[in-house]
């Protein structure tokens, strides 16, 4: 299984929040990018947001975050 141009999208958007604290949410208005707004969605259907249009990250999302920033910052260095 190969990650989809969606699977890309939901992982940069989680890369978007803080994960370095739980009080700092996100918005994606609805003038931001048709992709951006459908991940956001797909985030919070999956339970990983508390909004559709972001919010904050649930306890699984901010795992899911922090195994983002993990993957990012190994396939980086």
């Amino acid at each position: 299984m190969k990650f989809t141009p969606e699977h890309m999208s939901e992982l940069n958007l989680l890369l978007q929040f803080d994960i370095s604290s739980s009080a700092t949410g996100i918005k994606v208005h609805h003038d931001a990018s048709k992709e951006m707004q459908e991940a956001v969605q797909r985030l919070y259907e999956k339970g990983l947001c508390t909004l559709p249009d972001g919010g904050y990250l649930t306890d699984e999302g901010i795992e899911m975050a922090e195994h983002a920033d993990k993957t990012l910052r190994v396939l980086t260095s």
